[in-house]
């Protein structure tokens, strides 16, 4: 009976992981609507408002999670956390500039090559084994990147692709810190990023002349992005991902990569372009791929633009 019990707990709470997961993926999956509703604010206001929502935020969701306040939690961590967050904010930076300036499929799919530059950062800093398949997926990955990208000729889309690119790498550092660091808890430093984008966005503010008082659309979406896209996100997928095996969480995660180009399409009537089909549905196969061969493997810390 206790068995029946136990089993049936057991598949409650995968079901609820099961939940949370793509809960988060979904609400993830905004980010590219969300800036594109944006009208005015450039990247730097746009960081700025979304830094302090979010901020805020994870400061009350630790405290009551752990009863303890975020900044003791981000000093016990060290100085893996602080390159933790100073890595996030250059991911924020490169994420929000590359929506801004090239399709958001392109930017999402750019974006999850995260894992394979997580795996290569992790053998060469950490001396992290890389298995056969994961080579075979970066390699499939590098081909699929590269037919997306193929008759890109404009400037801006050339800087939007490396920022697309650069904002992955970010999330690649993000991971590898934590997991130098030996901390499986990733708020305190998604919070420290927060107030380190904070001081760093004001600054440009400051040095460029832009205004801290943003219109009521552009300032009410960042604000909620703070809130809902980035904080609700990574505290559902913390949560799910408590219960559920790497695999899973992976496949799950691609539920923005999915959803975040049907968003932009559905409200704003953005399409994909065919090498962007093409190339994406290479880089997606190479990532699920990737993670149902390493199904027992426990997953890293994620987070997102």
């Amino acid at each position: 009976m206790s068995s029946v019990a136990f089993a049936s707990d057991t598949d409650i709470s995968h079901r609820r992981g099961l939940f949370y997961v793509f809960s988060a993926g979904v609400l993830w999956s905004t980010v590219g609507l969300g800036i594109r509703l944006i009208e005015e604010a450039s990247v730097w206001q746009i960081l700025l408002y979304r830094s302090i929502a979010l901020s805020v935020f994870l400061y009350v969701v630790i405290r009551l999670r752990s009863g303890i306040s975020p900044f003791a939690q981000a000093r016990r961590a060290g100085l893996p956390s602080v390159v933790a967050g100073l890595a996030l904010v250059a991911a924020y930076l490169g994420g929000i500039y590359s929506i801004q300036v090239i399709p958001v499929a392109n930017a999402l799919l750019l974006f999850a090559t995260a894992p394979f530059m997580t795996a290569i950062l992790g053998w060469i800093v950490l001396r992290e084994r890389v298995r056969s398949a994961t080579w075979i997926a970066i390699a499939v990955a590098i081909g699929a990147i590269g037919i997306m990208v193929s008759g890109q000729t404009a400037a801006a889309a050339a800087d939007g692709t490396l920022a697309a690119l650069g904002s992955a790498f970010g999330f690649s550092v993000f991971t590898v810190a934590l997991r130098w660091g030996k901390s499986g808890e990733m708020l305190p430093a998604v919070f420290l990023s927060g107030l380190f984008a904070i001081v760093i966005t004001s600054a440009v503010c400051l040095l460029l002349g832009l205004s801290f008082v943003l219109s009521p659309n552009d300032g009410g979406i960042a604000l909620g992005m703070g809130v809902f896209q980035v904080g609700a996100g990574l505290v559902l997928y913390t949560l799910g991902s408590r219960t559920l095996p790497a695999a899973e969480l992976t496949l799950l995660s691609l539920a923005e990569v999915m959803l975040g180009p049907f968003w932009v399409w559905l409200f704003l009537g953005e399409e994909a372009s065919a090498r962007t089909l093409i190339g994406g549905s290479l880089l997606l196969a190479a990532i699920a791929g990737n993670a149902l061969s390493g199904a027992r493997r426990k997953p890293p810390p994620v987070s997102r633009v």
